[in-house]
């Protein structure tokens, strides 16, 4: 009873600590897309960042960022790249035509940016945040479900990973915001120092790019002519 408790805190504090991270993406893109249209007439365009540049140096003649702020969506991004990667060669057959893909996983999505070796020691604690079980077990997942295709359709992955994605090119962005957060609720929890636990995670993560914060990147890719992909 007591462990079903710590798991309830350790959700209730995700959704107050970085809950307003939703509430931004969806405050955000429309105050961003009213600013370009309110602006088009005065020829209105966003300023470059140097952080931001590597958005336009992905190859790819059509431009995709697939946002996930839960554990579903963590998952259902990777079957939406694969198929967004079928459909264009099925579809576009001797047309050139190309995606430049991120996958940005934020939020309640975050813990699948780790790699087995973080979810077998803090499993617990990302299950309560994402929210999706072992299949087999029905427990807190002890490697990172997103990183093997042996679950099949019993994922809403449906096999594909987060492997498979980056060979057929997509980036992953990694929120930082959130991957502090996670720390902040690590370290108290097993006695370790939340800077620890922030090095720890990081050096750990998926093949990735780090971003400062997930909902910072989505509006900044659509500056740079991304079309936005909601999973979950």
């Amino acid at each position: 009873m007591k462990d079903n408790n710590n798991n309830r805190d350790t959700r209730r504090s995700m959704i107050l600590g970085i809950g307003t991270a939703m509430a931004g993406a969806a405050l955000v893109t429309p105050l961003a897309a009213n600013a370009q249209s309110r602006g088009q007439g005065r020829g209105f365009q966003a300023p470059s960042h140097d952080i931001d540049t590597w958005m336009d140096e992905l190859s790819g003649n059509h431009r995709i960022f697939i946002d996930t702020s839960t554990g579903t969506g963590g998952a259902e991004a990777l079957l939406y790249a694969a198929n967004l990667n079928n459909a264009t060669t099925t579809a576009y057959a001797g047309e050139d035509a190309s995606l430049a893909i991120i996958v940005c996983y934020r939020h309640f999505s975050t813990p699948f940016a780790f790699n087995d070796g973080m979810w077998e020691k803090y499993g617990e604690i990302f299950h309560t945040v994402t929210g999706i079980a072992d299949p087999n077990t029905s427990a807190a997942p002890r490697i990172n479900l997103m990183q093997t295709a042996s679950y099949g359709l019993n994922l809403p992955s449906f096999g594909n990973t987060i492997d498979s994605a980056r060979q057929s090119g997509v980036e992953i962005a990694i929120c930082d915001a959130a991957t502090q957060f996670l720390s902040s609720q690590i370290g108290p929890a097993t006695g370790q120092e939340i800077q620890d636990v922030y090095e720890e995670l990081k050096a750990n993560a998926v093949p990735g790019r780090f971003v400062s914060a997930g909902v910072m990147a989505l509006t900044r890719a659509q500056e740079y002519g991304y079309s936005l992909l909601y999973a979950g």
